[in-house]
């Protein structure tokens, strides 16, 4: 029988790291900017804070000291955010001053984010001596876990809507917040005119470069954010090398799934958790064929989708005009 008071919230759990990759990817692209390091960006907000709560975590064994719950959350969600900044700092210096093609670029960051995070998780590895290949940042998980209070007293209600960190609501208040300043404020109007077409916005007395560098690397620091939840309360403050999957290739399809959107991204990151794992909670038998196909399944509905958006030609539902291309003032 199919357990879906069990089934929602590990659907809600997967989807926070699609959620803030679609959602930092999606006002990345706002810009015009295509960015497809983001898997490489969730790596590094991911070991970021996982090397901020390591040392943190040796520093407290050193003075036999118990963790404190603000600096536990706190070093690892600015070390994450440091590091995703500058990845995103790299791409817009990259892409927007020195005019470098953002799909060769993108491409590089993210095989860079995966070797830089394998390297650095590799050697905390070896510095713990442990004898399996991870660390377990256990008491770092357990700042990232707290529950509020009623949880556990709301019966059903609580364990779909109230059984979780804090990441989960920061996230989805992110992604709200975002559609909010994208499609009602003069900032996301801007924004969107450098997208559509950064000669007019320039024209216009908008700095184009500006709006580029920003979005881009606001985009950075949330879709981090979604590498950090991966570690620190997905995984249970366990990392493991190679261990992200493919979420971040995931996410960016989700941009195109749900048309550019970041609030519709809060619902449509929860579909795509639930598919990501549906294999788990249907019977799939000794075939692993049947399980490969359950797999599969969000990224045919975002084949589908695409090729639906495609067909019905509405400009709302178009990516930026200008996405993907260089902006250089003297070619106006």
């Amino acid at each position: 029988m199919f357990d879906i008071v069990s089934f929602l919230p590990r659907a809600v759990v997967q989807s926070i790291p699609l959620l803030c990759g679609s959602t930092g990817e999606t006002i990345t692209e706002k810009s015009g900017n295509l960015n497809l390091g983001i898997p490489g960006i969730m790596y590094v907000g991911a070991i970021s804070g996982v090397i901020g709560s390591f040392f943190y975590e040796q520093s407290l064994k050193a003075s036999g000291k118990d963790i404190n719950t603000f600096l536990g959350i706190m070093i690892p969600l600015l070390c994450s955010m440091v590091g995703s900044l500058l990845m995103g700092l790299i791409y817009s210096f990259l892409t927007v001053s020195l005019r470098a093609n953002q799909n060769v670029t993108g491409l590089a960051l993210t095989t860079f984010g995966v070797g830089f995070g394998n390297f650095f998780g590799g050697s905390l590895i070896k510095l713990t001596g442990s004898d399996v290949p991870s660390i377990a940042l256990s008491k770092t998980h357990g700042c990232f876990v707290h529950k509020l209070p009623l949880a556990a007293k709301t019966g059903w209600f609580g364990e779909i809507f109230l059984n979780y960190g804090f990441l989960v609501y920061l996230s989805i208040i992110i992604a709200l917040v975002a559609a909010y300043i994208l499609k009602r404020t003069r900032l996301g109007l801007n924004l969107r005119a450098v997208g559509e077409d950064p000669a007019t916005a320039d024209a216009a007395g908008i700095n184009v470069n500006k709006y580029k560098y920003l979005a881009t690397c606001i985009g950075s620091m949330i879709a981090g954010l979604g590498g950090l939840f991966y570690i620190m309360d997905y995984a249970s403050g366990v990392w493991s090398n190679d261990g992200f999957g493919d979420r971040g290739w995931l996410a960016i399809a989700l941009v195109i799934f749900t048309i550019w959107r970041p609030n519709v991204g809060v619902l449509a990151s929860i579909l795509f958790g639930a598919l990501y794992i549906l294999y788990l909670f249907i019977p799939t038998g000794s075939n692993p064929a049947i399980k490969e196909f359950y797999k599969m399944i969000p990224y045919v509905i975002t084949i589908i989708v695409l090729v639906a958006v495609s067909m019905r030609k509405k400009r709302e539902n178009q990516p930026p005009a200008s996405l993907g291309n260089p902006y250089f003032r003297e070619e106006r």
